[in-house]
């Protein structure tokens, strides 16, 4: 999806926008005597996006500056008279790409599928992809060769005609919105409470849609989003949605109770909230999965779940939302950091390493054992600890597959000459490192939210999604809270309700878990199973049958049905069938088709 477009073919670049998104407001364009900006989504806030594109623009105007990057949604690209850089947030849910070829950018786009060849891949992006569902976002490579990402995080410069002048990236830098600790004796909660404020506060718009789930964590964010607007604060008075998919039948049935409650409370706040609560008991995961999967930029790991996401978000268009935001990433972000035993095993401090696991296990369904293994054994050794774990699981195509093991459908000739090793030790390293419990942070920031549906529904939608668990100042203040203020064994995510305590209603802030969404992934695969099968069995891409055996793809497929496997394998396995029907799509030569442009002149 094409959002915005540069051009390097002579003397001066040409900058053009989609017309559609900048009526929406999705793409914000500002000038100055010192150039032109092009924003895509929002940097500072969402209501005065004008205010952040300026900011922007004056902020990286004296030659050579090296400004913090705001907190906000956002890709860019700044033209000035003597240079053009580009850039993106640091949580990098805005995508930004550039075509290279021997030091000179000729064209820049928010669409590598725009700027690529359908007819030259890049096998290596692949077998990074295929590591795992965190793949894509942190790494330059793109599915099309000589198309490069702009990094989460990274100020590319280039000339005026495109040359490469270098990059930087800035993901240790404190963000202008991400302040220093306050002294001012405040618990852990207040200083939770207040960084969500700032955060919901900075996102808020004309009409904001709520996901409501009836959990903890998106129940937060609708209340302190409810009163924020009674209030009239963070200069926003906008309307307020609720937004909720109710299951009828099924497992999810039993978090009805909730979602009417957390309604309930969230208009005590706000009178006006309008609650939009879509029935979805007809929707099943894969379901259209050829449009979801296959008419994406890039594969995206997580179509199968697009059919309940989109049924939501398209009532939500229809009443003219323009930000919705989610509860997405409170779970790693704001609970316990389980990490914290390998940083104690690391630091030789093993006796409370094990007195806390062992906290740990009684409070769960594990043993001291599998808590040591997850948390301390397979972060210093994970890809050793995957290995070990697939030969104790032979025998099925599913059992014992992690993060990082090949999976048996994926070739060894392929994954030999396209680097699949190099792929899974980044993967390791990205989403471990050497602190594991500062990985966590970065690793959540990519899984947890569906930001590519939101990417390429959002011409249609008039909105992105957005997420205040993720903020930049929220992640900083759980980072510097130490450990025994963030757990309580048998209450997940203490300081958050701490932090709610005066709003939660009880049977919520005091509920320690939610029902799984595998009702729908279940009812999915048994009415879509057969046409996967022969989806794969059909496929005509050639580098579908180089890149994998399917009979053993199939083999997994079924495997799922029968409910073998874990969230882990089905993972590889959902991720590797998207990737079918994306290159399936490459074959209809159904390029995107370029919206209605502006030309933008710099300076002007």
């Amino acid at each position: 999806m094409e959002a915005l477009r540069v051009e390097f073919a002579g003397d001066a670049p040409e900058l053009r926008t989609a017309e559609a998104m900048v009526r929406q407001g999705l793409v914000t364009t500002v000038a100055s005597p010192a150039g032109t900006a092009a924003v895509v989504g929002w940097a500072g806030s969402v209501h005065d996006r004008l205010a952040g594109a300026h900011a922007l623009l004056g902020a990286f105007a004296p030659p050579g500056s090296e400004p913090p990057l705001p907190t906000g949604d956002f890709a860019a690209v700044l033209v000035y008279q003597d240079r053009v850089l580009l850039l993106r947030d640091e949580q990098a849910r805005i995508p930004l790409f550039f075509r290279e070829s021997e030091g000179r950018v000729s064209a820049v786009s928010t669409s590598a599928r725009g700027l690529g060849s359908a007819a030259e891949l890049e096998h290596r992006y692949f077998c990074r992809y295929l590591t795992g569902n965190m793949a894509q976002p942190h790494t330059e490579l793109t599915p099309f060769a000589g198309v490069h990402r702009i990094l989460g995080g990274e100020v590319v410069e280039l000339s005026v005609t495109g040359r490469m002048r270098g990059h930087r990236l800035s993901r240790t830098g404190r963000t202008v919105d991400s302040p220093a600790p306050v002294a001012d004796g405040s618990g852990p909660g207040q200083q939770l409470r207040r960084a969500l404020e700032h955060a919901v506060g900075r996102r808020l718009g004309r009409t904001i849609a709520c996901h409501v789930s009836g959990g903890t964590d998106s129940t937060s964010v609708a209340l302190l989003t409810a009163r924020l607007l009674a209030a009239g604060q963070e200069g926003s008075t906008g309307d307020l949605v609720l937004l909720a998919g109710r299951f009828g039948t099924g497992e999810l049935a039993a978090e009805r109770p909730y979602l009417e409650e957390a309604v309930e409370a969230v208009r005590r706040q706000a009178p006006g909230a309008r609650p939009v609560i879509v029935d979805t008991d007809d929707v099943a995961d894969f379901d259209d999965f050829l449009h979801h999967a296959g008419d994406s930029d890039e594969p995206h790991a997580h179509a199968f779940r697009a059919p309940f996401w989109s049924r939501l978000h398209a009532a939500a268009a229809e009443l003219g939302c323009d930000i919705l935001l989610t509860g997405c990433g409170a779970d790693p972000i704001v609970d316990a950091n389980p990490f914290h035993l390998h940083r104690l095993a690391r630091s030789g401090r093993l006796r409370e390493m094990t007195r806390q696991a062992r906290l740990r296990a009684a409070a769960s369904d594990q043993g001291v054992r599998d808590i040591v293994r997850t948390h301390v054994v397979q972060p210093a050794l994970p890809l050793t600890a995957e290995r070990i774990t697939r030969l104790v699981h032979r025998g099925t195509v599913l059992g014992g597959l992690g993060h990082f093991t090949r999976p048996p459908w994926l070739r060894r000739g392929f994954a030999r000459a396209h680097g699949y090793r190099a792929a899974r030790v980044g993967e390791s390293r990205f989403l471990f490192g050497r602190a594991p419990e500062q990985s966590l942070y970065d690793a959540a920031n990519y899984l947890a939210a569906p930001d590519p549906l939101s990417w390429r529904c959002a011409p249609q939608n008039g909105f992105f999604l957005s997420h205040p668990f993720l903020d930049p100042e929220v992640i900083a203040t759980m980072r510097r809270l130490p450990a025994e203020a963030t757990f309580r064994p048998g209450r997940p995510k203490t300081v958050l309700r701490e932090a709610m305590a005066d709003m939660l209603p009880p049977r919520i802030r005091d509920r320690a878990d939610k029902i799984p969404f595998n009702g729908p992934y279940v009812h999915g695969l048994r009415s879509h199973g057969d046409d996967l099968i022969d989806l794969c069995r059909s496929a005509r891409h050639p580098l579908i049958a180089e890149m994998f055996d399917i009979d053993r793809l199939c083999q997994a497929v079924r495997e799922a049905q029968l409910g073998m496997g874990d969230s882990a394998s089905w993972d590889r396995m959902n991720g590797s069938l998207a990737l079918v029907v994306w290159l399936e799509g490459l074959l209809d030569e159904r390029s995107p088709v370029p919206a209605a442009a502006l030309p933008v002149i710099a300076g002007s």
